[in-house]
Order: C-alpha cells, then structure tokens, then sequence
C-alpha cells in the first residue's frame, strides 16, 4: 500500500460525516482486490446511548454499515483512470450473520474482498472480526451514482 488512509484520507473518499463515518483508518489495501480497515469502537458513541444503556452493544446494522464503508473505499480507489463518481449507493445485502456483540472498547477489524464488478455496479464478501474472532459477515452489493 503507498498511500496513508487516515481519517482525513478515508473523508477525502466518503460523503459520511460524524455521527455517521465507521471507519477509523485503513490498514491495507489492494485496488480491484481487498481492503482491511478498522474501527475503534468507544463508549462515546452516540448509539450507546440507547442500544443499550445498561449493557452497550454496537447494532449491527452499523456494523454493516461499516462494511459498506470499506468496501466504498476499495471501490472507488480501485476505479479506472478517468472514471469519477459521487457517491456510493446500497443496493443489497445477503447472506449476513452476526455471530458475536461488539461492545465498547473493541476494535473492529473489516476484511472487505471484491466479487465482481458491471459498469457502476460491484458485489463485495465482508468479514468483520474482534480479537481474531469472527463478529460479523455479509455480501455487499453497491452501485456507483451519477458522474461528477
């Protein structure tokens, strides 16, 4: 990897903003291959509050979401030359599993890997893991939006 995929760099690459960016940094990355990014996950998240105060566990949709991060990451660095777009845009989700509760003081680690891509469109397998243990996984389809 030759470039540094910091917070700064991973807002250069998404729309999201706080309370809303997942990802903390990216740790490896491939274009057209894998990425591996990683979450910290602290107390001071503005969903603990609810889910649940008493016993505080990430829902899993934001892990998911997480994910989706990522994989938006993977795909819009492993672009063409010359091929430019605005935003990243759900349109699927299977074969996803939650295996473990993610609570604060974890680190979430995604392992993102590419599937295929159709024009604007890509489909991406995501493993979420804790400690080396598996928490999460899906299948991510996501496409492109209008040109720049």
């Amino acid at each position: 990897m030759e470039k540094t995929y910091d917070i700064q760099k991973i807002m250069q690459l998404l729309p999201h903003r706080y309370p809303f960016i997942m990802i903390d940094r990216i740790l490896e990355l491939i274009p057209g291959e894998k990425v591996v990014a990683l979450k910290n996950v602290t107390i001071n998240e503005p969903f603990f509050q609810g889910h649940f105060p008493k016993n505080p566990i990430m829902p899993g949709v934001l892990i998911i979401e997480a994910m989706g991060q990522a994989a938006a990451i993977l795909a819009s660095e492993s672009l063409t030359q010359g091929e430019d777009y605005k935003e990243i845009f759900f349109m699927a989700m299977d074969k996803v599993k939650f295996r473990k509760p993610v609570v604060p003081g974890d680190q979430l680690i995604f392992n993102i890997k590419f599937l295929r891509q159709r024009s604007k469109a890509f489909k991406m397998s995501g493993i979420a893991t804790v400690d080396e243990k598996r928490v999460a996984e899906a299948e991510l389809m996501a496409q492109f939006g209008e040109a720049l």
